[in-house]
């Protein structure tokens, strides 16, 4: 059978779009492989928010020349936001690639599979391939047993916002709602596949407007949470300037919704922000934090950070660092600024890089402050998490996310393991905690969020699934 081999680069959005190739790519006879010697079609999947992840999307370009001069029948394909940035640069640097599909042009790659399918042969394990080393990378959408526990549903597509450092605009265009008959659909047919999580996906998805009736996102997440099937509901990510009080009670009005609240800053100081054209102020942002913890006491609140953006001085940072120390989020990803060709920003006085990066470990130092004493809150008790699979560090243990985004760590053997399929939500007795999230080991598992758990072994611990 013809295999397909897909890497993914870069954010939620990239990897709903290889979802959607992969679904694409089986309806037309394939099957997704974890080995890229063993696919007929190898797919890229880009991005290019950071610098990092252009470099690593041309390098794996030249890997795979490789494996194209073994087997020139194998079709190499790039996708996503490089492709619709780079269309015309990619061929002179990669002249192997086969073929290149922009951020809007996921039909034509799956009409394109569709119609490449009859040339290949049935085995794509020619001894030429097999000499070639192996080219690394991590495969995406492998269907494992734990695959469709979760699944992302587009809601938007593109941004209309123009801040000075990001590319998101220029390579998949402005705002694309999408019909939320459309959505509501997609989240029945994830949750007849097995979903036990939804996440919903767009750039912005608090901007979302139905074009159709004016619906706006608080509108959108009260039609899915009434949906039967739905049994936890997340989304990401939000943009402060339409964070809105009735957003913020819809949050706390309902139980399906996880919670954890991704609310991206970027920086604390109002000079940078106008700088970034962020459309809020330092206060702004306090006020709509105010009013999302009013309505939901005990949530989560994650961000994004950006230090070293062109003109940052130190006073500038300084207010970053303060306003981290009072936000106390549960969890932030922090980056130095990453010129992005095509944008104000990068045409811009930059900051020198040593200057940045020492920026960058002091918010680090800061951020992980909090996000200990988050953690640390949770040793002592039981939390729910819902299974993602074995480990990747230790095979021998399951790794599972809290509904608050946290990961838990146990000890699970093989057979217990199996279980986990059926019943997919575990109780876990939080023994340690770290930075990266807890450890402990599973007391209970449950076939539904809100079912009582079978009981694993003797609790002698609190019993804060609910709150925790």
């Amino acid at each position: 059978m013809a295999g397909l081999y897909i890497e993914t680069f870069g954010c939620q959005m990239n990897e709903a779009d290889s979802q959607e190739i992969a679904d694409r790519a089986t309806a037309a006879g394939y099957v997704v492989v974890a080995e890229p010697r063993e696919a007929s079609v190898v797919v890229l999947n880009t991005c290019t928010v950071r610098d990092n992840a252009e470099r690593r999307a041309y390098g794996r370009m030249q890997h795979f020349r490789a494996l194209k001069r073994a087997d020139p029948s194998l079709k190499l394909v790039v996708c996503g936001c490089l492709a619709e940035q780079d269309r015309e640069r990619i061929p002179g640097v990669a002249p192997h690639v086969d073929a290149v599909f922009g951020t809007s042009e996921l039909a034509r790659l799956g009409d394109a599979l569709a119609a490449w399918r009859p040339e290949f042969r049935t085995d794509g394990k020619t001894e030429e391939r097999l000499l070639v080393d192996s080219l690394g990378g991590k495969a995406d959408c492998i269907a494992d047993a734990f695959s469709p526990l979760r699944a992302f549903v587009t809601v938007q597509r593109g941004c209309s916002y123009y801040c000075t450092f990001c590319i998101v605009p220029h390579v998949r265009g402005r705002f694309d709602h999408r019909p939320m008959p459309e959505i509501l659909s997609d989240v029945e047919v994830a949750a007849s596949r097995g979903a036990r999580e939804v996440m919903l996906v767009g750039q912005t998805v608090n901007a979302y407007r139905d074009s159709a009736t004016g619906a706006d996102f608080a509108d959108l997440l009260e039609r899915v949470v009434q949906l039967d099937c739905v049994e936890r509901l997340t989304f990401v990510t939000s943009h402060p300037k339409d964070c809105t009080e009735k957003l913020a009670r819809t949050l706390g009005a309902h139980a399906k919704l996880n919670p954890r609240f991704h609310l991206p800053v970027q920086s604390g100081s109002d000079a940078v922000l106008r700088r970034m054209n962020r459309k809020y102020t330092v206060a702004d942002y306090r006020a709509r934090v105010a009013a999302f913890r009013k309505h939901c006491p005990g949530w989560a609140l994650t961000t994004d950070l950006i230090v070293g953006f062109p003109s940052e001085t130190e006073e500038d940072f300084a207010q970053t660092l303060l306003l981290c120390e009072e936000m106390q989020f549960a969890q932030a990803f922090m980056f130095v600024y990453s010129p992005r060709r095509g944008t104000p920003a990068a045409r811009w006085e930059q900051i020198p890089a040593e200057v940045a990066n020492e920026r960058l470990h002091r918010l680090i130092e800061v951020v992980e402050r909090g996000i200990r004493a988050y953690h640390a809150k949770k040793t002592g008790t039981v939390v729910r998490a819902l299974v993602q699979g074995p480990s990747r560090k230790d095979r021998a243990k399951i790794a599972a996310k809290t509904m608050d985004n946290v990961t838990v760590i146990a000890p699970a053997s093989g057979t217990e393991q199996e279980r986990f399929v059926a019943l997919p939500w575990i109780d876990v007795a939080v023994e340690d905690s770290r930075v990266w999230g807890c450890s402990g080991r599973v007391v209970g598992l449950a076939a539904n969020f809100d079912a009582e758990a079978e009981k694993v072994y003797p609790r002698d611990v609190i019993d804060l699934i609910h709150v925790a």
